[in-house]
């Protein structure tokens, strides 16, 4: 056996979840998952920096300068909205792991169960809105 069966199986849990992009994936490293790229442009009135992005990565979060830059042993799954503001964080022990709830959180998010509402402190009701027809596949 060559192990190409464990390879597809491997690359098919991998896979990201309907309605979501692999943006970047670094060997052992940083994954980024982006949503409905064909949506969030300037042609379809929503902002390209508005695309919900899942951000896997091993970094350090502490909110000091070069802090990113810093490994540990925790993997975090962050789904992003827009440039600061996180609807939903958590943690993992290995990045396998880490992919898994990224791939679980985007089916989650793209099937409606995320309240993207409640990290705002100002609401954007034109822009939720629009979320609410892309996510109901209105868009």
């Amino acid at each position: 056996m060559d192990g190409s069966d464990d390879t597809a199986e491997r690359d098919e849990a991998d896979a990201p979840p309907p309605g979501w992009t692999l943006w970047n994936d670094e060997p052992r490293g940083r994954r980024i998952l982006v949503f409905r790229p064909d949506v969030f442009n300037e042609d379809n009135d929503l902002p390209a920096e508005c695309i919900p992005t899942i951000m896997i990565s091993n970094r350090s979060r502490a909110q000091r300068p070069g802090a990113s830059r810093v490994p540990t042993d925790t993997w975090h799954v962050v789904l992003t909205l827009e440039p600061e503001i996180e609807a939903v964080v958590d943690s993992y022990e290995s990045r396998e792991a880490a992919v898994e709830g990224a791939n679980d959180l985007g089916r989650r998010f793209a099937d409606g169960e995320i309240d993207y509402r409640e990290p705002y402190q100002v609401p954007r009701e034109s822009y939720f809105a629009q979320l609410d027809a892309v996510l109901g596949g209105e868009a």
